[in-house]
Order: C-alpha cells, then sequence, then structure tokens
C-alpha cells in the first residue's frame, strides 16, 4: 500500500515474469536490446535496474540495499531516463533483453 502511495507500481514476480515473456514475444525496434546501451549506467543503476527485474519495490530494494525508498527511486529513475525507458515495466524488459537480469544483482549478499 506504501508503495503505490508513493507512486510506485508493484507488480509480483509471477505478474513480472509474464509481462517479460509477452514484451520478449514481440520485439520492439525502438527498445535498448544491446548490452553496451547499459554502459551509461553506473554499477549502483545496474544493481537496481537488476532487483526493480525481480519484482522487487522500491521499499524491498531499500531494505535489501540498506538505503532509503527515495535513493532506489533516484537510481532507478535516472536508470530510466538514460534507457529511455518510459516506465518500470519497459525497465524490467530491458534488463532481461541486455542479461542484466540474469546477473547477481546484490553480488551474492543475501
Amino acid at each position: 500500500m506504501r508503495s503505490i502511495a508513493a507512486g510506485d507500481t508493484l507488480l509480483s514476480p509471477a505478474a513480472t515474469r509474464s509481462l517479460v515473456a509477452r514484451f520478449l514475444m514481440t520485439p520492439d525496434s525502438s527498445s535498448p536490446s544491446h548490452p553496451e546501451q547499459l554502459g551509461d549506467l553506473t554499477p549502483r543503476e545496474r544493481e537496481m535496474v537488476a532487483l526493480v527485474a525481480t519484482g522487487l519495490s522500491n521499499q524491498d530494494i531499500a531494505e535489501r540495499m540498506h538505503v532509503s525508498p527515495f535513493t532506489v527511486r533516484a537510481h532507478v529513475q535516472r536508470a530510466m531516463n538514460k534507457l529511455q525507458a518510459r516506465d518500470r515495466a519497459q525497465l524490467v524488459v530491458i534488463a532481461f533483453q541486455t542479461g542484466l537480469a540474469h546477473t547477481e544483482p546484490d553480488g551474492g549478499r543475501r
């Protein structure tokens, strides 16, 4: 509830997987699809995008990374701007298309 009230979009992991599968089946030529396009992202932005791709909310990411939800939101927004993602769902698709979603986003920390 807090995430939605804060303006975040929350997708369950199952919904995220379904959405990504659908997008990957119908490629969008305007969407980045090459790993080199991640080169403008900072390492922290890459971590955040990878965590977003797992379906975590900003609050969940903040707790995992020991930062504030506002910090997460700022990193995610900057990544979206750099990758020209229209929304969080497109950011997830980009993460999967580039292989970023298949990396260990937090260096093995749990």
